[in-house]
């Protein structure tokens, strides 16, 4: 039996299996003005976990610009993002409401985005709290990254950080299929095995450690998660089904959710009229 996978629904065998992670979620644009008198929206909601290319798109259609306008603006937007980012603003787009008034820009836009990040992500409070757990800020971002896309509920989001942490104390490879769905740029497909021998630097299945930057952009909750994770010694969790996420040390016990959620996903299956080989 090979059980691999650590995230919050079920774990990878020998063919597909179901893969909750963050859909897609549409754009989310407030406040629209007079579409005939060619006024637009006020406002850009960005929510929680979105990832910087929906971002940038979202961002595109708000100010009615060119797919890829938003993207190629980075070089000279000069965002205030810490040196281990290198440029790279995955994590520091920080999901809140935006104005869009009639100077509002890419460039400006994205600066606003970090600056809040930075606001919230700053202080000695943050500082501290990343270097109880060995990290430093831009290390519990990721791991807040990592929690926004993993947890299936904001109650769940300080158990996911702390497997995440017990597994990077034990020298054990994180194997979250989210990390997997960054590198693949996709939200919802199933996961395989053959995935998880993909060359990546986000493969969390083959690679050590955190992945080189965030996988999406967290809010403060799953920030706080990262900073104060709730204690206990798991290792292993599985959705086996919606508000019921179990955590465990235990191997054997995983293995059995890991089985539970098999048999309820197959009656599911069955009585939408369709047949799936379970986890094995």
């Amino acid at each position: 039996m090979r059980l691999t996978r650590r995230g919050r629904s079920a774990l990878i065998a020998a063919g597909a299996v179901a893969a909750a992670t963050a859909v897609a979620v549409p754009l989310l644009i407030t406040g629209y003005g007079d579409r005939a008198a060619g006024r637009r929206p006020t406002s850009l909601v960005v929510p929680e976990g979105w990832r910087s290319a929906q971002i940038y798109e979202a961002v595109d259609k708000a100010l009615a610009l060119p797919a890829g306008t938003t993207k190629k603006s980075l070089g000279k937007a000069r965002l205030k993002l810490p040196a281990d980012a290198q440029g790279n603003p995955e994590g520091y787009l920080f999901p809140a409401t935006y104005p869009l008034d009639e100077k509002a820009t890419p460039e400006s836009l994205l600066s606003t985005m970090v600056d809040t990040a930075n606001e919230r992500f700053g202080g000695g409070r943050i500082t501290a709290g990343a270097q109880r757990n060995a990290l430093n800020v831009y290390q519990a971002v990721t791991i807040a990254s990592i929690v926004q896309a993993e947890a299936a509920t904001k109650t769940d989001m300080g158990k996911v950080a702390r497997v995440v942490l017990n597994r990077l104390e034990r020298g054990m490879p994180l194997q979250m299929d989210s990390t997997l769905n960054y590198a693949l740029s996709r939200f919802t497909l199933d996961t395989r095995e053959s995935d998880t021998r993909i060359q990546s630097p986000y493969n969390s299945y083959q690679r050590m450690g955190l992945p080189p930057t965030p996988i999406a952009n967290p809010g403060e909750q799953a920030m706080r998660a990262a900073l104060r994770p709730t204690p206990g010694d798991w290792l292993y969790f599985a959705t086996v089904k919606p508000g019921d996420t179990r955590f465990t040390a235990d191997y054997a016990e995983h293995q059995r959710n890991v089985a539970e959620f098999n048999r309820h996903r197959e009656r599911e299956r069955k009585s939408e009229g369709k047949s799936a080989e379970p986890a094995k």
